[in-house]
């Protein structure tokens, strides 16, 4: 790969691939921002990998719902590594060039299990539907080949869809200027720098889009409208209350997932403004993957038992 031409330099149709601009505007906040988003990628990283070792090793946590909360976390930890460290770089660095397969291959895996979140939230509602609505054929309906169908289900939709929003931008030609507003190849972003008719693909973009968002989201819906007719039937008011706790935190972060990828992906085009948009998008990469572990920590019993658990071990074992 050729070094990336500056703008405005007359061979700049030769080099084949894109260049960040990142928070190069940001001047001397830059290096504040990277120890700021430093910060928070290390501690998503660490809550969300700690949970997933928690959910192994405490075996009151092998159920159906911990196990898809697992999967979850590892969607997550996935998708920030594929665009966090990119972002750290150009914060330090300034401008960083990325080749024409990098770009396509990192909108491929962010597209690919932000898309997979999405399913695997769906799956998650299945599994408190079941708990509220069949509880005697939960231990025979959520078993282990079923649940192990749910995520492979969920992680090969992701992929397509992933596939299929890269396929309808990357079959564009892409002339002018190389630079992205941007710190990771997203799809608006990308898509302003393609030539010609740009209308099909943002169609396509947004019926992708729709699928992925309104399929998964109506499943959530369903599920929580009998879970919620389930919950009213029940006679105490200290019942119902120990019953919508248990949905809590699955409810709180299917609100901040779906209000986040929603905003974004489901705006008409005139709403668009790279320079926002990039700083919206913070919210998504970096803030969203670490709301999960903090929500479940905070407001699930079980987990933070095991967590507590887990602390003691590691105390004793120091000790």
């Amino acid at each position: 790969m050729r070094v990336p031409p500056r703008m405005g330099q007359t061979n700049a149709t030769t080099w084949r691939g894109f260049v960040f601009l990142g928070f190069s505007g940001f001047g001397e906040l830059q290096l504040l921002l990277f120890a700021l988003f430093f910060s928070l990628y290390l501690v998503t990283l660490t809550s969300n990998v700690f949970i997933i070792v928690v959910i192994r090793l405490d075996s009151h946590l092998h159920t159906p719902m911990y196990l898809l909360l697992s999967f979850l976390s590892f969607s997550e930890t996935c998708y920030t590594l594929g665009i966090i460290p990119k972002m750290l770089s150009s914060l330090v660095m300034g401008r960083q060039a990325i080749s024409y397969e990098g770009c396509a291959a990192q909108m491929f895996f962010s597209a690919s299990w932000a898309c997979t979140n999405c399913f695997l939230l769906a799956a998650m509602g299945f599994d408190r539907y079941v708990a509220f609505c069949a509880p005697l054929h939960y231990a025979s309906r959520m078993d282990p080949p079923f649940c192990a169908r749910l995520v492979g289900t969920s992680f090969l939709s992701g992929y397509l869809f992933g596939l299929g929003m890269t396929l309808v931008i990357f079959h564009l030609p892409f002339c002018g200027s190389h630079e992205i507003q941007h710190f990771f190849c997203d799809t608006p972003p990308v898509l302003s720098l393609a030539c010609g008719d740009t209308g099909p693909s943002e169609l396509g973009i947004l019926i992708l889009s729709l699928l992925v968002l309104l399929v998964s989201f109506s499943f959530i819906t369903i599920s929580y409208v009998y879970i919620l007719a389930a919950i009213l039937r029940i006679p105490s008011t200290e019942g119902r209350k120990k019953a919508f706790s248990t949905c809590a935190s699955h409810l709180t972060v299917v609100t901040i997932h779906y209000g986040c990828a929603s905003f974004m992906y489901l705006r008409p085009k005139a709403s668009y403004s790279l320079e926002r948009d990039q700083l919206i998008a913070v919210t998504y990469t970096v803030v969203t993957p670490l709301l999960n572990p903090i929500v479940y920590s905070l407001r699930n019993r079980a987990v933070q038992t095991a967590l507590r658990s887990a602390f003691r071990g590691r105390l004793l074992g120091a000790g």
